[in-house]
């Protein structure tokens, strides 16, 4: 129905968490921990005492043992923040299997969050559909959990503003970020926005795939219907929106990586390889 809330099925929030987590862990598995050290979370090493170091960082059974002051070394939070940019729109609610690309999307966004915050990396969520969702980047996980379960509720009738909300986001960030926008690129203008807001900031797409959606390219003359306003319109196989190369091509040579998910297949595995490649979790942002 239009305006309608709807909830995803069929995980309740413990089973949601659960598989969040572990494509989390999946994501982050065999990645280095954070190379920025100082006074952060997690204990890493000890070292020698050198002049202007606290005294509250000492660790007293390391200089008892060897007999030298030894200092205590923690793992500081990397200062780049990632915003993930989730798209809420009706054209990702809709699909001809039963997983959506919007309940692809939501997995893929707390996957990515939680193996974000595990490397100690602030991560926000900006929503790119017509509802009002902007979580600023944090280290909790309890608001990061939040915000997921919140976006666990869509509709049918949501339409995309993924450039205009790329256009804020440019206009607000102060410093360098690295940005994930989590769409199926169903709006004009859309790449375009996603160009420019890469020209300042790391940018990645993860771009949200139907198997109907697959192969279209040269498949002729299609008659087609908007999910989000219902209009029904006629396009050609030689589209460009519809040809995934020409995409991807354009994005990479404006510096943007692109990665597809296909609705009815594994991703977790490749997604991992193309993190680790991409140096997402290991390396920081470019």
């Amino acid at each position: 129905m239009q305006g309608q809330l709807d909830a995803l099925q069929p995980l309740d929030s413990r089973q949601f968490h659960v598989a969040i987590k572990r494509l989390a862990d999946s994501l982050s598995f065999g990645t280095d921990r954070s190379p920025f050290l100082g006074s952060g979370i997690e204990y890493v090493q000890s070292r020698p005492y050198v002049p202007g170091d606290p005294i509250r960082s000492i660790d007293w059974r390391v200089t008892a043992r060897t007999g030298r002051v030894h200092v205590k070394d923690y793992e500081a939070p990397k200062q780049m923040p990632c915003w993930i940019l989730l798209d809420t729109s009706a054209s990702m609610a809709t699909g001809s299997t039963a997983k959506t690309k919007y309940a692809t999307a939501l997995h893929v966004a707390g996957g990515l969050a939680y193996a974000f915050l595990d490397r100690v990396s602030p991560c926000g969520v900006l929503g790119v559909g017509e509802r009002e969702l902007r979580v600023e980047p944090t280290l909790s996980r309890q608001q990061a959990l939040q915000w997921l379960l919140e976006l666990r509720t869509f509709r049918y009738d949501e339409k995309t503003s993924l450039a205009a909300r790329c256009r804020e986001l440019a206009a607000r960030l102060n410093s360098r970020a690295l940005i994930v926008a989590i769409t199926d690129l169903h709006e004009d203008g859309a790449v375009q926005a996603l160009k420019l807001l890469g020209q300042r900031h790391d940018m990645i797409v993860l771009r949200m795939r139907d198997p109907a959606e697959r192969d279209l390219r040269g498949a002729g003359v299609l008659r087609l219907q908007e999910a989000e306003t219902g209009r029904t319109f006629v396009t050609h196989g030689r589209a460009k929106w519809l040809d995934d190369l020409e995409v991807e091509q354009e994005l990479r040579r404006a510096g943007i990586d692109q990665f597809t998910i296909d609705t009815d297949r594994p991703f977790a595995q490749k997604l991992r390889h193309f993190c680790r490649f991409r140096g997402v979790f290991s390396k920081g942002a470019r």
